[in-house]
């Protein structure tokens, strides 16, 4: 093509006069920006860096190329490789026609100049250039992607977001289902309160499960039913049904005989019975008196505390009460238990000795006293005056009682044995008595398991009897012309009214010379007026119950009686005071009893009343005291008395 500039081959042709005439064109490539040539060579760092058919690249742009991009390695290689850096220096110089000679302005270049290869390369380097420039339309192209990649990013983050609050939803509502189920665990075997319990059919295998969750899981459920029963009931079942099964599941799973725990059941309401006999199944805490004969509680206390026993005191209403939490030694063989300062013994038994509230120079009668922690807490109270008689019908029983008053150092006690029944026949005339009646044992099931099955209805009517003598007998052996007493206070370990309340008001009916008074105990439970088809007299609610559900101490019932008269007077059955039950009573023998038949004797004649002085008469005893002195005389300093003689 003419004006073509010679290639690197063809350049030896030229004649050395040629290249070195005057009229041939210096060129400066950096003086010809319109020039294909300044293009290309702004586009360096992307062309392949030689002209088509070998021809060498321009020593400048191969230069700007190198500068403008080192990292493109391919690039900086063509412009910077060539075979001769004389001929590339002559070739940038001067651009010599082969045949016309004639000076070729470099604007005037055709567009074929370069070739086909680098006309293609000048497009691709006008992204090049202007990205590597930053010319205004790039740099705002550039600023577009830039806000379009900022979009994006924060189409992405939004994304993410939802991607994140529909994660969030999806924990919250996994959360809640975990909850609901969690719920719904808790709520095993425990109906809504609109859902009837369906008792289990009559099946054998049923009723006599010994898995104790399953009876467990069903005495809870009848519990429910019976604490609403008009709307939980099943269908026309009755009530009768569903304590029945509720009986023989509580036998089953507290290991009592069926008539105890009917006997036990019906004292409470149902949920009560429940955690009576759930606290039965839990020991009581170990409690001890203080023995103020010899200390007080305040130095006992300091002294055990010593000892690394952790203790309380038992209570407000105790001032020689102390609970003993822990001990690192036998709180029963500490060197204060062996010298007497205190006396192992449960809460409950101070309540009996509380209501009596003695008082100094009074006589005293014990009438069941074994094992002594009564008897000594009297003769503490009576500061060693007076005379307190320790008596226990059983004479194994004495030893521990003698041997409890000799470690306590009581001064003034008499230890006898008789039968309770057997007062004031021995003795009387006392200002007061304590009768803690032997009993079945119903409220310290705690400590003797073997309550729950061996009691019968046989030893309950034969207790009840025995408990009904003694009662008589200690209220005969008061004397109730005492300036100061006068008082009988009946107390039993048991729980069940037939030991209690039914003793309580048989004895109104029989000994119409007393009365129930205030036991002067600011806590427990009232006395039962009424139990089930039994009308008792309305001043028993003045006796104390004590339940080990409720005050954390032994099942326990007190009473106090205060002597008026010494007279009996008999009853008069014609009185319309008299309730059905007392008018049917078979131990009243006065005249004007009904008959078997329950009909009154018309024919009897008003009731009159008969007088019994029940007295302590020391001239009766005066020979027999003096005996016993002379006896003691002679026995120790040798001296005999004369016998007096007789009128």
């Amino acid at each position: 093509m003419a004006g073509r500039p010679t290639t690197k081959n063809a350049a030896p042709k030229a004649s050395p006069g040629a290249s070195q005439k005057n009229n041939k064109r210096k060129v400066n490539p950096t003086s010809e920006p319109t020039s294909k040539k300044a293009k290309v060579t702004s586009g360096a760092s992307k062309s392949s860096g030689k002209a088509k058919n070998g021809k060498p690249a321009n020593k400048s742009s191969s230069k700007v190329a190198a500068e403008d991009s080192e990292e493109d390695d391919e690039s900086w290689a063509y412009g910077a490789v060539s075979e001769s850096e004389s001929e590339e220096e002559a070739l940038d110089d001067e651009f010599v026609s082969a045949e016309e000679g004639s000076d070729i302005e470099v604007g005037a270049l055709d567009d074929d100049f370069l070739g086909d290869e680098f006309a293609e390369s000048d497009e691709e380097s006008k992204g090049v250039g202007t990205a590597m420039f930053g010319s205004d339309e790039e740099n705002e192209e550039d600023d577009e992607e830039d806000e379009e990649d900022i979009f994006a990013s924060d189409d992405e983050d939004s994304e993410d977001d939802d991607d994140l609050e529909t994660k969030s939803r999806k924990l919250d509502a996994a959360k809640k289902a975990e909850a609901d189920e969690a719920e719904a665990e808790l709520q095993t075997n425990i109906m809504l309160e609109n859902d009837k319990y369906v008792l289990p059919a009559d099946d054998h295998d049923i009723l006599q499960s010994t898995d104790l969750q399953v009876v467990q899981a069903r005495i809870q459920e009848i519990v429910r039913v019976l604490n609403n029963f008009r709307e939980m009931r099943e269908g026309n079942r009755s009530r009768n049904d569903y304590i029945a099964q509720l009986l023989k599941d509580l036998c089953l799973y507290y290991g009592y005989n069926e008539y105890l725990m009917e006997k036990l059941f019906y004292i409470f309401p149902v949920s009560e019975a429940i955690e009576f006999f759930e606290a039965n199944e839990v020991p009581r805490p170990v409690t001890i008196r203080t023995n103020t004969l010899k200390t007080r509680r305040r130095e006992l206390a300091q002294a055990l505390i010593n000892r690394g026993v952790n203790l309380d005191p038992i209570g407000k209403w105790s001032k020689v009460g102390l609970q003993v939490f822990d001990s690192p030694v036998p709180i029963g063989a500490t060197p204060e238990y062996l010298a007497g300062h205190y006396m192992l013994q449960a809460a409950s038994s101070f309540l009996p000795v509380m209501a009596l509230a003695p008082q100094e120079h009074e006589r005293v009668l014990d009438m069941a006293s074994a094992p002594g922690g009564k008897s000594t807490h009297i003769a503490a109270l009576l500061k060693n005056t007076g005379m307190v008689f320790s008596n226990d019908a059983n004479k194994d029983r004495t030893k521990s009682l003698v041997a409890n008053i000799h470690r306590l150092g009581v001064k003034n006690a008499v230890v006898c044995n008789y039968d309770g029944r057997e007062f004031p026949g021995v003795i009387g005339g006392f200002d007061r008595v304590l009768l803690d009646a032997p009993c079945s044992g119903t409220g310290v099931i705690s400590k003797d398991a073997s309550v729950k099955t061996n009691k019968s209805e046989q030893d309950f009517q034969m207790l009840s009897q025995l408990q009904k003598e003694l009662v008589l007998s200690a209220i005969d052996s008061v004397d109730a012309g005492s300036k100061t007493g006068g008082y009988i206070v009946y107390s039993t370990c048991s729980v069940t009214v037939d030991e209690n309340e039914d003793v309580v008001n048989y004895a109104l009916k029989k000994r119409p010379n007393v009365k129930l008074v205030s036991t002067g105990l600011d806590f427990g439970k009232e006395g039962f007026t009424r139990y089930r088809e039994k009308v008792f007299h309305p001043s028993i609610s003045l006796t104390r119950r004590y339940y080990p559900h409720m005050h954390n101490m032994d099942g326990f019932y007190v009473a106090k009686f205060k002597k008026i008269s010494n007279k009996i007077p008999k009853r008069n059955e014609d009185n319309a005071d008299l309730d059905e039950e007392e008018e049917f009573t078979p131990i009243v023998e006065e005249s004007g009893k009904r008959s078997r038949g329950g009909k009154k004797n018309t024919g009897s004649k008003p009731a009159t009343v008969e007088e019994e002085k029940i007295t302590f008469n020391a001239e009766e005893d005066e020979e027999l005291i003096r005996a016993s002195q002379a006896k003691l005389l002679q026995s120790q300093k040798g001296i005999k008395l004369r016998q007096k003689k007789s009128a």
